[in-house]
């Protein structure tokens, strides 16, 4: 059991990590934007890079997990992981090498470093995905769904460190000091280089599956079925609304509440840390799927709350009701596809989290940063169409069809920013003109619109999931299919058995 215990422990620490880095790389869109000119369209590609590459490499790995081996996989995502942050760290040198501010060549060549670096960070999280659910799920065959929100509780607890040290490293405003992006970026690499030492010493186990000699043309029938379909398309919209979200959350509500936006957050990541480790007791009084029904109704009540809402008392019960819809949706999402489709193993758990994952990178970053610049410069160019087109960037974006967008310029809205900052700090300097202020309002109603906008998405996951509910209720409820031994029987079952292991 120890062996066990040290691989949970590991597999967590990859979550850890992984969320360190996101939500360290939350916290500096505003230095990337200052320094390199990105626009808030730039600055959500960037934020999908740091997911849109996990999506691919779980599906990709999960094809070939049971034949390669969790062991070898997991070396690489180290490897992924030590590269991302070499490749993201040369973003300054080769911006100033290119001609530094002002120069179109020198912003293209660190938004180049900036994404290839992003997106080795999220296939090294992806790699680390495809074998830490099936892996849990092989530990603790019988309490899938439990186990499974107590491993992710890993990933709020990295947002919890990430934004602890953002607080105190990152931005104008820093507790203690205004770090250089860099060495804030590296803060990740502590929770890497534990899992990867664990992962070389210890053995790993073979699948579920495989144990059960589940054939990989058996594993691909489970596809057929219309119901894990639409589950696929549920965990669509939650990568949407989850990660995108958490991707832009602090940036948007900064804006309105200064580093409030980081305690915010801090307390949504706590809540939802705090309840994974109760997932067990909740799903043996509401079964999964009426869980995921109420986290949805309460993600678009508290999301809706956060895009119209203003003052503080208000923000942190929008932001508190969200944390708590927010908390369930991807752990018990995996654990219904996990206990409904066992036959499927690593290769339905890496699609299902794939799906997610390539949801939240292609459309929830771009998608609500597009809404942002698209809500800002409508807001600007209504007020005052000469300011608009003082502080517009040089560049556009498109997003779905919607049309082109031209945001606000990041250096010069950054600019503003940080005047207003200092002057509010010790009122050295000048005050914002009535123009800048212009820009920082209309920098504020296109990040409360875009999350207002956003809400409609659990909204539609809500009606889907009552559909399954009904649907389950109508096939005599929700069951457990096992493929070997008993079905768990409530609180009773621990599983957590040892089984046979990697040669």
């Amino acid at each position: 059991m120890n062996n066990n215990r040290n691989l949970f422990l590991a597999s967590f620490f990859t979550l850890i990590a992984a969320g360190v880095g996101f939500s360290i790389r939350a916290n500096i869109l505003d230095d990337w934007e200052a320094r390199f000119g990105f626009t808030k369209s730039q600055s959500g590609e960037l934020t999908g890079a740091g997911l849109v590459g996990f999506g691919f490499t779980i599906i990709i790995c999960s094809l070939i997990a049971d034949r390669v081996g969790y062991k070898a996989l997991m070396v690489v995502a180290f490897l992924l992981h030590v590269g991302s942050a070499l490749v993201t760290f040369a973003a300054r040198p080769i911006f100033m090498a290119l001609g530094g501010t002002g120069s179109a060549v020198a912003q293209d060549g660190a938004y180049w470093s900036l994404f290839i670096g992003a997106l080795m960070f999220s296939l090294a999280n992806g790699v680390c995905e495809s074998v830490i659910n099936p892996l849990v799920a092989t530990l603790y065959p019988n309490q899938k769904t439990h186990y499974l929100n107590i491993l992710h509780a890993g990933w709020p607890g990295g947002l919890i460190v990430g934004g602890v040290l953002a607080l105190f490293f990152c931005g104008e405003n820093a507790y203690i000091s205004h770090l250089p992006w860099e060495i804030a970026v590296a803060f990740f690499l502590p929770p890497t280089i534990y899992y990867g030492y664990v992962i070389l010493k210890e053995k790993f186990p073979i699948s579920e599956a495989k144990a059960a000699g589940v054939s990989f043309g058996t594993m691909l029938t489970e596809f057929a079925s219309p119901i894990l379909l639409l589950l696929f398309v549920l965990h669509a919209c939650v990568g949407y609304v989850e990660l995108g979200t958490d991707g832009w959350i602090q940036n948007i509500m900064n804006a309105s509440i200064g580093k409030g936006a980081v305690w915010l957050f801090i307390w949504t990541s706590g809540i939802m840390f705090a309840l994974r480790f109760f997932a067990g007791p909740i799903v043996e009084h509401i079964n999964p799927l009426g869980l995921l029904f109420i986290s949805a109704v309460l993600g678009c009540l508290g999301l809706y709350g956060l895009g119209t809402v203003n003052g503080g008392l208000a923000i942190l019960a929008a932001g508190t009701i969200y944390g708590i819809g927010k908390t369930f949706y991807w752990p018990t999402m995996l654990g219904v596809v996990g206990e409904r489709y066992p036959k499927g193993g690593a290769l339905t758990m890496g699609t299902i989290g794939g799906i997610g994952m390539l949801s939240a990178g292609i459309l929830g970053g771009p998608g609500i940063g597009y809404f942002q610049d698209k809500y800002a410069s409508e807001n600007l160019k209504q007020a005052a169409p000469a300011v608009y087109e003082e502080y517009k960037a040089d560049t556009s974006k498109d997003f779905l069809g919607l049309g082109r967008v031209s945001g606000l310029d990041g250096v010069k809205v950054g600019a503003i920013k940080k005047k207003e900052q200092e002057f509010e700090k010790d009122g050295a300097g000048e005050k914002v003109t009535d123009n800048e202020a212009l820009v920082l309002y209309a920098n504020l109603k296109g990040g409360k619109k875009a999350l207002e906008v956003t809400s409609y998405v659990p909204a539609a996951m809500a009606v889907g999931y009552l559909i399954l509910v009904i649907y389950f209720r109508a096939k005599g409820g929700y069951q457990v299919e096992v493929l070997h031994g008993h079905k768990p029987v409530g609180e009773h079952y621990t599983g957590g058995v040892e089984g046979p292991v990697e040669a």
